[in-house]
């Protein structure tokens, strides 16, 4: 006899209690593999899909797509043929794999079987309907003269009850019936609820701007010389270097000498918490939203390795691939809003970091240079910080080192 074996929503890490039932992959009757994904579900960090460690046919589905699931609820139960993987007694140990972990492939082309289900053949059958013709409208209406104030004032007289003999249209109706207010037109109001990752970016993001006395300073840069020392970078053998990477590059060397902006204010408000390590995170649009993926130990890493990072985590990004642990544990942000065509911004703080460094696009404009006009490559540079870990000093500070490496990228070497 086959053993019916329940299959609950495991702890899925970062000291998350539940998770949004997003899609279903299985259905009621489907026979399925050990390891195969059964459902894919949306925590406050990301989207995964969820492996079942057993295998057989599901007997039942747990969880509405759109309604949240707690930690160690019933997912699906399986009906376990004897002597196969998970059909062991409820004494023995069932090794459950990690999410994203030891899942088994699916074969291309395979179809899922389904007990119980038949092909059947579809049998093609013709209706023919005869036409339905209406009958004309009659509208009891003689002069021309109230037919004409209804063309000219846009007026259905199919609408207009008439006051005269058998119902007859009359002026004074038509009259009557324009000084009348005609009711508005309720608006249509699509009421989107905040759920998975939206709602943890609001939560944050309120809690940012409720708690954090924040104050954003900016300066304009010509960048010119950093996009040419980018385009000599990348005329030589390998990778190529992004702008973002030579400005990760820039704002790591900028929080070594400016120690104090990469910290964060404890919880009870009562102690500042300057972090040894730089773990930097980088705002990117993602079909989810915006997200702020994070590169561990960015300090110690070249141009080129953070360049190589900055890609990976945003193909990660855009895939919904990332990962709670690749989303969690900033302790500084660059946000380059450029990519939007966008000059400047004053962003809200990714909570509980103390400081952000924004970058608006680079563009030609007329800047005095050597004394001369002449059009240089300009970008506007701003930078956001939290008011109780440093005066406005300090933050100028910072700004005009950033500044000052992107005009004359030299400048960095001595940090180096």
């Amino acid at each position: 006899m086959p053993v019916v074996r329940e299959f609950t929503l495991p702890d899925l890490g970062e000291g998350l209690t539940g998770a949004e039932v997003v899609r279903w992959l299985v259905e009621v009757g489907e026979v399925i593999a050990v390891d195969q994904p059964v459902v894919e579900v949306e925590t406050a960090k990301a989207v995964v899909e969820v492996p079942c460690p057993y295998g057989g046919v599901v007997t039942a589905r747990y969880g509405a797509e759109g309604e949240e699931v707690p930690v160690g609820a019933p997912l699906v139960t399986v009906a376990v043929s004897p002597g196969t993987p998970g059909s062991e007694g409820p004494d023995e140990p069932v090794e459950r794999p990690l999410v994203g972990y030891g899942v088994a492939e699916r074969q291309p082309g395979a179809r899922r079987a389904r007990v119980g289900a038949k092909a059947a053949a579809p049998v093609p059958v013709m209706v023919i309907e005869a036409p339905r013709v209406e009958a004309p409208v009659v509208l009891p209406v003689i002069s021309p003269l109230v037919r004409r104030m209804a063309r000219e004032h846009g007026l259905d007289l199919a609408k207009v009850t008439g006051s005269g003999p058998d119902g007859l249209i009359m002026r004074r109706d038509v009259e009557q019936a324009l000084a009348t207010p005609v009711a508005a037109t309720p608006v249509q109001e699509n009421v989107i609820p905040l759920r998975g990752l939206r709602r943890t970016v609001a939560e944050k993001l309120t809690r940012s701007h409720r708690e954090i006395p924040a104050a954003t300073c900016w300066v304009d840069a010509d960048a010119t010389a950093l996009m040419e020392l980018r385009a000599q970078l990348n005329r030589s053998a390998g990778p190529k270097v992004s702008v973002l990477a030579l400005l990760a590059r820039i704002s790591t060397a900028a929080l070594a000498r400016f120690p104090e902006l990469n910290s964060s204010v404890s919880e009870d408000g009562s102690a500042i918490v300057r972090h040894s390590a730089v773990h930097l995170g980088f705002a990117a649009q993602s079909e989810r939203g915006l997200v702020v993926p994070v590169i561990r130990d960015a300090q110690l890493l070249g141009t080129e390795q953070l360049g190589a990072e900055l890609s990976r985590l945003t193909e990660s990004a855009r895939a919904g691939r990332l990962t709670p642990a690749e989303l969690t544990g900033g302790t500084f942000t660059l946000n380059n809003y450029g990519v939007f065509g966008v000059d400047g911004s004053t962003p809200i703080l990714n909570h509980p970091e103390a400081a952000m460094l924004g970058v608006g696009r680079i563009t030609p404009k007329p800047w005095v240079y050597e004394g001369e006009l002449a059009v240089r490559q300009v970008t506007q540079l701003s930078f956001t910080f939290d008011h109780r870990v440093c005066d406005g000093g300090t933050a100028g500070g910072f700004l005009r080192f950033v500044a000052d490496c992107v005009e004359q990228p030299g400048v960095l070497l001595r940090q180096l």
